[in-house]
This record gives structure tokens, sequence and C-alpha cells, in this order.
């Protein structure tokens, strides 16, 4: 396992562990344009629920490997949070949000992989 997988998969532990849904990788690391390698996104069902989500991805990686985000932002409105993990960016959601900005037909060239709900 390559340290993205395993970067990868704490992200969506992290994501999971406070109920995000819909988590979606979007793989653009063939894509030579593209602002990252990989994108996670994920959504919450409430403006709290993105924040906890969001919050919970930073806690999670800082206690299981001691990895801090370089960056994030969007927590004055917290209808799209991002944090930004260098070559991963995890993108946290409110359903609307999602659907008007729609990241993953923007790369629509990339390698999409959905991420089944826990529940």
């Amino acid at each position: 396992m390559t340290q993205d997988d395993k970067l990868e998969q704490l992200l969506i532990a992290g994501i999971q562990e406070r109920k995000g849904r819909n988590i979606t990788v979007v793989d653009m690391g063939h894509i030579e344009s593209a602002a990252a390698s990989k994108f996670i996104i994920a959504e919450g069902t409430s403006s709290t629920h993105v924040e906890a989500i969001a919050d919970c991805v930073r806690d999670y990686l800082l206690e299981k490997e001691h990895i801090k985000p370089y960056n994030y932002d969007g927590y004055q409105a917290s209808e799209w949070i991002v944090i930004d993990y260098g070559h991963i960016l995890v993108h946290i959601f409110m359903p609307e949000a999602r659907s008007r900005y729609r990241l993953e037909k923007l790369w629509s060239d990339a390698v999409i992989r959905e991420i089944p709900d826990l529940d």
C-alpha cells in the first residue's frame, strides 16, 4: 500500500467517523493540469454537520498519524469546507452546494470511485 493509499483510507475513515455521506474519490493523478492528484468529496446534512465532519477529518489524521493539513477554508459559511493535504484535497459540502459546483463533472476525465455509505 502506498502512502497515498494510506492517506486516502484515513481521510475516508475520518469522514465516515462523523457519518459523512455520498463519498466520492476523484483520482486525477494521470491529468497533468490537475490541481491535486485526488479529491475526496463528501456531504453533510447541515452546516453544523459539515463542520463536524471537517473537524473530525483533521482530528482523526492528527491523532492516527500526526498529520496536519497544509490549510483549510470555508468554515465561515460551512456550506463547502476544503481541507488541503497537499496532493489530496478533501471537500465537504452541503448537498445544494455540491450539486451547484459539480466537481466530479469538472474533472470528467478523472477516475471516479463511489464509496458506499456505512449505514
